[in-house]
């Protein structure tokens, strides 16, 4: 079973989030119950937001500032919730649904949003009673899900456990996809259910390829073939956060994932990162044991939809 969720890391900044003052949005005409499509404009009030909780919101943090809210880069759009002139929650819709700091209105007003914009997610995540409470109202039109895991801990450490390290995982390079790819592969497919070439090779694998081009996946490699694998799927100045744990199937129960994760984690904080997140399933005791034996902490409960 998969153990995971669920530029190199020298440019980490140490950041001190800065104290959120809701920004004035100028109103617009025919937005849905206070909703409308937030642009490159909006990056000042939006970075505050989301500054208000950096570490569940790392995800969301990244897309923001990889797309700078352009619709062409997001493939979807950031939907904001205006409350007397108000930014005060929003929510990602692109290849994945993520609400932020929604509140029931906001939640009722981005769902109705959603809705009216058709699907273009193949999933929701998120804070586990904003994301259930928005499904519940959109099952009867996207559902059935594959699969709806409503209790997913959410994981934080600041500092390395005391787990040994592993001496061999280090950073995966370039020349090294064709080897690390069917792992990626096979962690994807056991963790979501399906492969992830179904509709097509071609985008997986170039999002594997980018995240090894900016020193983000880290993996144990030996006679050519990965031992263990993850990567930093996520990046802020404020916290990273780690997915796609794997430990090939032939080589579980002799605490690679252990080891690796705990080699990752000291790696990637004294690099600057100043927190490492993460959410794993509550059934998956395996993975659950690793991240407590490395000094994760559950700060937080996720719930995930699969569609």
């Amino acid at each position: 079973m998969a153990l995971g969720v669920g530029g190199g890391c020298a440019s980490w900044a140490v950041r001190a989030p800065a104290p959120y003052a809701a920004p004035v949005l100028s109103p617009v005409a025919g937005s849905l119950r206070g909703v409308r499509v937030l642009g490159p404009s909006d990056l000042p009030q939006v970075r505050g937001l989301l500054e208000e909780d950096p570490l569940t919101h790392v995800f969301v943090a990244d897309r923001v500032e990889a797309t700078r809210l352009d619709p062409r880069w997001l493939g979807g759009r950031v939907y904001g919730y205006v409350e007397d002139g108000r930014l005060t929650a929003i929510c990602h819709h692109a290849a994945n649904l993520v609400p932020v700091a929604a509140h029931p209105a906001a939640l009722d007003a981005f769902t109705e949003r959603a809705l009216a914009d058709g699907r273009t997610c193949a999933s929701l995540f998120g804070v586990q009673d904003e994301v259930l409470t928005m499904w519940e109202q959109l099952q009867a039109r996207w559902g059935p899900a594959r699969s709806v895991r409503t209790d997913q801990p959410f994981m934080v450490a600041t500092q390395p456990g005391p787990a040994e390290c592993d001496p061999y995982v280090r950073r995966v390079q370039l020349d090294e996809i064709d080897v690390l790819y069917p792992a990626s592969v096979a962690m994807f497919t056991e963790e979501v259910g399906v492969s992830p070439e179904e509709k097509g090779r071609d985008s997986y694998r170039a999002r594997v390829t980018a995240l090894v081009s900016q020193g983000r996946v880290f993996a144990r490699i030996e006679d050519g073939q990965v031992l263990f694998k993850a990567e930093i799927g996520s990046l802020t100045p404020s916290a990273c956060q780690l997915q796609g744990v794997y430990v090939d199937r032939a080589h579980r129960g002799r605490g690679l994932g252990t080891a690796g994760v705990a080699s990752i984690l000291r790696t990637v904080l004294a690099e600057g990162c100043p927190e490492v997140t993460l959410y794993v399933n509550a059934d998956n005791e395996p993975a659950k044991r690793v991240y407590d034996a490395v000094g994760f902490c559950r700060t937080n409960t996720f719930a995930t939809v699969l569609l």
